[in-house]
């Protein structure tokens, strides 16, 4: 049961990398290139849509970890899925404080309401965004090597 785990944990955590990977280095570039309001709109409705969808990811990533590190607690490789954990944790702490608050501002802007800095205020996102990315990476890597 622990090894379903294990590879449960692993495979729902690489995807939400994968996802979050996409959104850093492809997503963000297409909706920059879009022209006119387009790039803004879809910025919009991609908070909506994601905002919706990963909270319950990064949660429920942070929860299976910590059930795997309570549950493998007396085998080889604990430490690396305990430090799995802490990253993840700190990712949930970066998302609720610093990314959040930009999308939920975000996610209700159309061309008529938006800001003025709009376009800096994405940038920040973007910035934040890249970190946690590195952070759920670093988080992943060490969930593949305590497999191994």
């Amino acid at each position: 049961m622990l090894v379903a785990l294990e590879i449960v944990t692993t495979v729902i955590v690489g995807l939400m990398v994968g996802v979050e990977l996409a959104v850093a280095l492809v997503l963000g570039r297409i909706l920059d290139a879009l022209p006119e309001d387009s790039g803004q709109l879809g910025r919009s409705h991609g908070g909506r849509m994601l905002g919706a969808v990963m909270p319950v990811w990064y949660i429920g990533s942070l929860v299976l970890v910590g059930v795997w590190a309570v549950a493998g607690w007396h085998q080889d490789g604990v430490g690396l899925v305990v430090t799995a954990a802490a990253l993840l944790v700190v990712s949930v702490l970066m998302s609720v404080l610093l990314l959040v608050p930009i999308n939920n501002r975000g996610k209700t802007w159309t061309p008529e309401n938006r800001p003025a800095d709009w376009k800096r205020q994405m940038k920040r996102w973007d910035r934040y965004h890249y970190v946690r990315v590195a952070i759920i990476t670093a988080a992943f890597a060490l969930l593949v090597t305590a497999l191994a």
